[in-house]
């Protein structure tokens, strides 16, 4: 599988549009590639079509991704329920840190109603910027998508 790992998939609802857009201008300036999935104006839409297309690239690719809608929830669910997804719905940098050194996340899920676009962004740098700690860590991860 070739490693894209300086691209990042990008999605919203109409809900997280704006964030989104902020979102992505700071990843862009920071160096990464950016494959925008959706949606592209805040009229509303359906977030499950964006949250399944962002975690079909995400695994096919094994790329990172970001999924916002209102309160991330509803990104979450779509997202957690492909195997091999690891979404982590962040609410502050603390979660953001853990959800990379502990939980390997591979899409981070903002709630653009819930979280500020200052802390949004610093929560997107510390993802970017943590590292997996594996070792007992990678045992548990290995248990997720048992069937």
């Amino acid at each position: 599988m070739m490693d894209y790992s300086d691209r990042i998939i990008i999605g919203s609802d109409h809900a997280a549009f704006r964030l989104k857009e902020i979102i992505k201008k700071h990843i862009e300036g920071i160096g990464y590639d950016i494959y925008d999935a959706g949606c592209n104006k805040e009229e509303s839409c359906d977030y499950p079509i964006i949250g399944h297309e962002v975690t079909r690239i995400v695994k096919k690719e094994n790329c990172r991704g970001i999924l916002m809608c209102g309160t991330g929830l509803g990104m979450s669910f779509v997202a957690n329920r492909r195997p091999g997804i690891r979404a982590a719905l962040c609410h502050n940098e603390y979660t953001a840190e853990m959800s990379k050194m502990h939980n390997n996340a591979n899409i981070l899920i903002l709630g653009s109603r819930v979280v500020a676009e200052s802390m949004a962004i610093k929560i997107v740098d510390i993802w970017f910027n943590t590292e997996f700690e594996g070792g007992r860590h990678q045992r548990r991860i290995d248990q997720i998508d048992i069937l």
